[in-house]
Parts: C-alpha cells; sequence; structure tokens
C-alpha cells in the first residue's frame, strides 16, 4: 500500500503537503543515487530508476512519507495511517 501512497504523492500531491513531499523526495533521491543498490549500478530490463532490494521506482517511494529505505539510509517521517489520512483539500 506505501508504494501507492508514493504514487499518489507523486502523481497527485495534497496541496498542503506538496513542498514537503518535494524536499523530502529530494533528499532521499540523492541518497539513494549515491547508493550501490540503485539499480543505475546493475544490468537490469527495467527503464526506470529502482531499487534492487525492494524493487521499488525510486521517484515513487522517495515521495511516500511513511516509506523508509530497506536498509535504513533514511526513514519513515510519518506512519502508514498518518499519510493516508492526508487529503488534498483544494488549499
Amino acid at each position: 500500500m506505501d508504494i501507492i501512497i508514493g504514487w499518489r504523492n507523486h502523481l497527485f500531491p495534497p496541496s498542503a503537503m506538496k513542498e514537503v513531499i518535494e524536499k523530502v523526495s529530494e533528499e532521499r533521491l540523492a541518497i539513494c543515487n549515491e547508493c550501490g543498490h540503485h539499480s543505475k549500478y546493475h544490468k537490469t530490463i527495467r527503464p526506470d530508476a529502482h531499487c534492487t532490494l525492494c524493487q521499488c521506482t525510486l521517484i515513487a517511494k522517495t515521495k511516500c512519507l511513511s516509506c523508509e529505505c530497506p536498509i535504513n539510509k533514511w526513514n519513515a517521517l510519518i506512519s502508514p495511517e498518518e499519510e493516508e489520512t492526508i487529503e488534498d483539500n483544494g488549499e
């Protein structure tokens, strides 16, 4: 379910959280880009940048505020329950 929230935050970020999501994602992507488990360091047929451990697409995974890196290079900021309650109220 977490990765679905990440895709929601990527495609339709809640207005009130848009800046936070972008900032967190940028910080996390910088970490992932230097990690040896980034797909760019491995032969793969997938065209997307992804983690070779959890297999998640990084653009979505890093925008999920309740997700964490499988080897603890970055942590969840909120619980999955909290993230599911964040809605776009049009602000």
